[in-house]
């Protein structure tokens, strides 16, 4: 061969070789650029442009109402001439790129989604920076007067960031799936304290300047602040409770197992990976049970009962640091992946600690509210899949009993057909090969039949439990027979219309709740009566019995013992939605809407705009 022949052959070998690295170098871009799916609820393109973390700098004002401040990331770039960030009332003041002023532009506002904030940027800018003030629009942020808190004396703010709240008070790439890690510093009155879903402070600063780190990604509906005049007390080495003073000494009695908890979540599913298990009692407006925010559970003081009957919801928040927060739904389409594992493995802690029989009577009562559900939406079928389709709606339509209570029935219905050690083997894999990352229905199903059904050979009607309406013939039957004994004491109860106090003298709050659930149809104001002298019900102390039994007085006319003076009060003091909604729902069954809107027109001031849209929607109340 000669040397001209040999040298073409050599440069043509190089190029084909350079080509191929090309190719290579394309196809691995181009799979990095595209890992995240499309969404519905957010503008944000991050396979474009990404935030990676988050430098949090504001000052909270407590006359004015405002947070201001500067919102700075470090960015994922992929050689993009635009970053977008998420904003919902908003006020823009200028924007920083890699330090230098940048054109920003806010694009066409909607009433679900905000406006996307398009800051112009070049292929290597690595960071920018975020000028802002909240507005009184801001749905995240509920400021509480001295007088809507328990000690009555100092202000108090919360955030609510679930689902696509958190845009309202920071701008922000506000999908679950861009996890982000942060830091921040927050001043606030001198006479209050700061905490956030990071690492806290146990005592007041002197000045009233507050620093926070997160260095585990999360996801920026996780992005949690609150302030107010609360103290700290510890139930062990890394867990404790922040609380009005007050509340503080109840609220660590009530959840002193707490570190049980987090232990016994341990021995089912892999080492708790946030470091610090917190929880802070809010005031009563807060809408929600609990909320998982890393590091520090917010929680709801309806459930200091005195008795630690109602802290199976601190069970659950603690289980979303595994199936929530360590790995998330990467849309809201997919929130029963939230939900469903966490009722699952809330369960299973509450049977770990309390034994099968308590865990049996929750799985029942989580059935009823299911049954519940997909007979509501019987005109809606599409609403009862698992996987959602939630596009022009706002993900809080999804945050109902299929996400929660099929999610689990499913689970549950997995685990008894390839049995429990193959299932907890499976979860335990799954939580820790996908930790600090985002799932979507379709590759878990792609992971569920890899690693559980293919693997051991087993048959299961996936795709009919997370796709089709209702719920599958096959779910698995739960039963209980300390509930069976409650069904014959009403049966007695109302055969008689006398009541033995003594058959209900060790009864937990699932036997009662089960209890006044299930009076039938044709109970009578009479019987209501007798039952309410001998077990003092419109009295309780217990949030969970009294909101069953005042949806119960609404729907049978029930007016003794001065109930509806109580049902008044509870519907004004306490702002939990699922408490409120169901009892606001109750007086639309019962025809009794008027009633329904004097008692909110008084307590609408006191709810969080979570709670607020809710009710307003179900009464059709216009300010």
């Amino acid at each position: 061969m000669n040397i001209k022949n040999t040298l073409v052959i050599l440069i043509a070998s190089i190029f084909m070789i350079s080509c191929n690295e090309t190719k290579k170098e394309e196809k691995t871009a181009q799979k990095k650029a595209s890992k995240y799916v499309e969404e519905h609820h957010s503008y944000a393109k991050p396979n474009e442009a990404a935030a990676k973390h988050l430098s949090l700098n504001i000052d909270v004002n407590f006359d004015t109402k405002v947070i201001s401040g500067t919102a700075s990331y470090e960015i994922e770039n992929n050689k993009a001439s635009q970053i977008i960030l998420d904003t919902k009332y908003l006020v823009i003041d200028k924007v920083e790129a890699d330090g230098k002023p940048t054109k920003f532009e806010l694009g066409q506002a909607d009433e679900l989604l905000g406006q996307p904030l398009k800051i112009a940027i070049n292929k290597d800018t690595k960071k920018i920076t975020v000028h802002y003030k909240t507005t009184d629009k801001t749905e995240a942020l509920q400021w509480l007067t001295p007088q809507q808190t328990a000690d009555k004396k100092q202000p108090f703010l919360f955030t609510q960031g679930e689902a696509i709240l958190t845009r309202t008070w920071i701008p922000i790439q506000d999908s679950p799936q861009i996890r982000i890690s942060y830091d921040a510093t927050v001043r606030v009155p001198k006479e209050l304290m700061a905490v956030m879903s990071a690492e806290n402070p146990k005592e007041k600063t002197a000045n009233g300047e507050y620093h926070f780190k997160m260095r585990q990604k999360i996801s920026p509906y996780l992005l949690a602040l609150a302030v107010g005049d609360i103290a700290y007390k510890p139930v062990s080495d890394r867990a404790g409770v922040y609380a009005e003073k007050s509340v503080v000494d109840a609220a660590q009695e009530e959840f002193s197992e707490t570190e049980k908890m987090i232990v016994a979540a341990e021995n089912l599913y892999g080492k708790y990976a946030w470091d610090q298990y917190d929880i802070i009692v809010l005031p009563p407006s807060f809408p929600f049970g609990g909320m998982e925010n890393p590091r520090l559970t917010f929680a709801t003081p309806t459930l200091i009962a005195g008795d630690k009957s109602l802290t199976s919801v601190i069970a659950h928040e603690l289980a979303h640091s595994w199936s929530g927060n360590l790995v998330t739904n990467a849309t809201w389409d997919d929130f029963w992946l939230n939900e469903g594992f966490t009722v699952y493995f809330e369960n299973r802690i509450m049977e770990a600690l309390y034994g099968k029989e308590r865990a049996d009577m929750l799985g029942l009562i989580a059935r009823q509210d299911l049954d519940e559900e997909v007979a509501g939406f019987k005109d809606a079928p599409e609403n009862t899949h698992l996987k959602l389709n939630l596009k022009g709606r706002n993900p809080d339509d999804g945050m109902t009993s299929i996400a929660y209570d099929k999610g689990f029935m499913f689970l549950k219905t997995l685990e008894k057909t390839v049995g429990r050690e193959k299932f907890d083997v499976f979860l335990k894999s799954y939580f820790q090969s996908h930790a600090f990352s985002t799932m979507t229905t379709e590759r878990f199903v792609e992971y569920l039949n890899k690693n559980l059904l293919e693997k051991h050979n087993i048959s299961f009607n996936t795709n009919e439990w997370i796709y089709n309406a209702g719920v599958p013939s096959n779910a698995f039957e739960i039963k209980s027979d300390k509930f069976e004994n409650v069904k014959q004491t009403i049966k007695n109860i109302l055969k008689t219309n006398k009541v033995d106090k003594n058959v209900a003298k060790d009864w937990t709050t699932q036997e009662w709740v089960y209890f006044i659930r299930n009076f039938p149809e044709d109970i009578t104001p009479k019987q209501m009566a007798i039952i309410d002298n001998a077990f003092d019900l419109t009295n309780t102390t217990n949030s969970h019995k009294a909101m069953v039994w005042y949806e119960q007085s609404v729907l049978h006319n029930y007016h003794g013992n001065n109930v509806d003076s109580k049902i008044e009060e509870f519907l004004v003091r306490v702002g939990r939605r699922w408490y409120v909604s169901t009892i606001y729902k109750a007086f639309v069954k019962a025809d009794k809407v008027d009633d329904a809107l004097k008692i909110y027109k008084k307590a609408r001031a006191n709810y969080h705009s979570v709670t607020a849209n809710t009710i307003d929607a179900m009464l059709g109340y216009k300010k």
